[in-house]
């Protein structure tokens, strides 16, 4: 996990507007040691190096025929010979610079990257007979070149470190990809180009699409400038007193190359989808007919990066996948909280990882049949599936038409409350508040402008018909007969009039009004047929419990659109959804995932009364 102080010090540059900064090291009494051609260093002579490894520094020309050249750190089995051949886990990603991962983490002495020592040390690597090596993109840690925000230099880099792993004398050529966040979106284009030897890919909470990350449909993200800032902040980690000058000299690219923060920062804000910038870094959109493993994680409430066109990933991917999907934050499988509880909620996370390199890297046949996919619902139910999603009854159901003005919250409690820090990288976004400071569907109660702020967002809550202050109107379903989960990506059609923007948000409401939002999402809206899809989700709805679908402005602090202030009227809509019955699911290991409650404390209110529904999504209750 990324250090705290790390994040602390890229915040700060970030907030105030930074876009590069230089790091200094702390004075260090002896330089560390690094190794040099022939002459690999161990754990005794680094401390930063893992027991039981070896340490070595390469580089190597990208694949697409510039002068980009790329850093390597390489840790070897120590306890085999220099020429054993081994199979390879190969991390390609902006966060390995020695100085540290998104800032300065305080290390007296040059090392490889601890990113992902907890693999090496939890699934015991290099006992396992396992070579890692841990790849700087173009731009960052001791590589050269302009960072490309997922695109087309980057992907060649993805490719150049796969080919370079599969032909070392030391490696089998097989290659197994890791990683979590960015590093994980490396993993899916190496996926998606599938080069020869890329045997497995480990993909956690990945963006699908990097365009979903600083837009949605037309409308910016409040991190839309601070994330591009962000990696800026990270491309000038400099190299530490002890590095190499080829290191050194490498990391300093940007200070001669200041073209390359200017690029980062205007390339990345073009609003449109399908431009030329934004169609090479759909990932979703290129995964077509890949037919390497792929075993993913996503959770569907996570606040950073976001479950977003990963059934369109999945259904383009065309070989083996495996998935741990849940109700569960930005973390990895293994991640625990300061009481040692699992943030996924499910036990054996390196087992099973190990398991599947084990099969696909070394061609050894499981002692465990692992289930393709588990998958946590919010009612913190675990359940195994052969693929996700698994429909029962697809059914497109019609909403009422109505009207409301896109003034952007400004009779509500979005004016009344400070937005969060708009500016993250994919390591760290914001987080929900503490329980102690939840109230009512959200607004943070520590003020009585809060608590006023509040009351009007409670009021703004779904409603039979248009709510007073016009923010939105809400359509009802008839109570659910049985329990029905709605699972995949539900999908809104709106034909509209006027201009401005649409936030379309889905709540489970109880009987007695207590309503919950699970998935939102927006648009642009220019008076013709806007059709979009939600988040992806896995939410179970309670016999008797009710879909209510609200639509109307951004009254909430996930974008940062501009309101029209038109009035927006919407003449027809449709949702379209994917519905499965519970009755047949087969439960599996795992306990409710910590961030779950939270959620439901932040994004509940009570309702003052409901309406009886003007459409039915009942699920048949047979296996089908």
């Amino acid at each position: 996990m990324t250090r705290p102080r790390s994040f602390t010090l890229l915040a700060a540059l970030t907030l105030t507007g930074v876009a590069a900064a230089t790091f200094t090291a702390p004075l260090t009494a002896q330089a560390a040691t690094i190794p040099t051609p022939g002459n690999p260093v161990s754990h005794d002579e680094n401390p930063r190096v893992p027991v039981g490894a070896l340490w070595t520094e390469e580089y190597f020309p990208s694949s697409d025929g510039s002068d980009v050249v790329l850093h390597a750190d390489v840790l070897r089995p120590e306890n085999l010979p220099a020429d054993a051949k081994t199979p390879v886990i190969l991390s390609v990603g902006p966060y390995f610079a020695h100085r540290g991962q998104t800032g300065d983490d305080g290390f007296e002495g040059t090392g490889p990257s601890e990113r992902f020592d907890d693999l090496i040390v939890g699934a015991d690597l290099m006992s396992r007979g396992y070579t890692v090596v841990m790849v700087d993109l173009r731009g960052f840690g001791g590589s050269t070149g302009c960072l490309d925000w997922v695109g087309p230099g980057e992907q060649a880099d993805v490719r150049a470190a796969v080919n370079w792993a599969t032909k070392q004398a030391w490696s089998t050529g097989k290659v197994g990809m890791y990683g979590k966040s960015y590093d994980a979106s490396t993993g899916l284009v190496g996926t998606n180009q599938a080069p020869p030897g890329l045997k497995a890919v480990v993909a956690q909470e990945p963006v699908w699409d990097m365009y979903n990350y600083l837009f949605s449909n037309g409308v910016r993200r409040p991190n839309y400038l601070g994330t591009p800032r962000a990696y800026n902040s990270i491309a000038d980690i400099q190299g530490m007193p002890d590095d190499s000058e080829q290191y050194k000299a490498a990391a300093a690219y940007e200070k001669t190359h200041p073209e390359c923060y200017t690029a980062n920062l205007t390339d990345t804000q073009d609003p449109n989808a399908n431009s030329a910038y934004w169609r090479a870094r759909n990932l979703a959109e290129r995964a077509k007919s890949s037919t390497v493993p792929l075993f993913v994680t996503q959770g569907f409430i996570e606040p950073n990066t976001k479950p977003e066109d990963i059934e369109k990933y999945l259904q383009n991917h065309q070989g083996t996948e495996r998935g741990w999907l849940g109700q569960w934050e930005h973390v990895r499988g293994n991640d625990v909280d300061g009481d040692g509880t699992l943030l996924m909620g499910r036990e054996g996370w390196f087992d099973e990882v190990m398991r599947f390199y084990d099969k696909e890297l070394k061609g050894i046949k499981p002692a465990v049949n692992d289930p393709a996919f588990v998958i946590e619902d919010n009612l913190g139910q675990w359940r195994a599936q052969s693929s996700w999603p698994e429909v029962r009854k697809a059914t497109t159901v019609t909403l009422r038409p109505g009207s409301y003005v896109d003034d952007g919250g400004e009779s509500g409690a979005r004016r009344s409350t400070p937005a969060p820090a708009p500016a993250y990288d994919m390591e760290n976004a914001p987080a929900l508040p503490p329980a102690s400071a939840v109230s009512g569907s959200g607004a943070p109660a520590t003020s009585s402008a809060a608590a006023d702020a509040s009351a009007a967002r409670r009021a703004a809550g779904p409603k039979p018909g248009t709510t007073a202050d016009d923010n939105g109107y809400y359509s009802w379903s008839k109570p659910v007969a049985k329990e029905t989960r709605i699972t995949g990506t539900p999908r809104i059609s709106l034909q509209t009039r006027g201009t401005g923007n649409v936030l379309v948000r889905l709540w489970d409401v109880a009987p007695d009004g207590t309503a919950t939002m699970f998935d939102e999402q927006m648009s642009l809206v220019s008076g013709v047929k806007t059709a979009f899809d939600l988040k992806s989700v896995d939410w179970t709805l309670a016999a008797g419990h009710q879909l209510v679908v609200g639509v109307g402005t951004n009254t909430s602090f996930s974008w940062a659109d501009t309101p029209s202030n038109e009035t927006i009227t919407v003449k027809g809509a449709t949702l379209a959804l994917d519905l499965q019955n519970t009755r047949f699911d087969t439960a599996t290991q795992g306990d409710r995932s910590p961030y779950l409650d939270g959620y439901l404390r932040y994004y509940t209110t009570t309702l003052p009364e409901t309406a009886p529904g003007t459409f039915a999504i009942n699920v048949p209750q047979s296996r089908g």
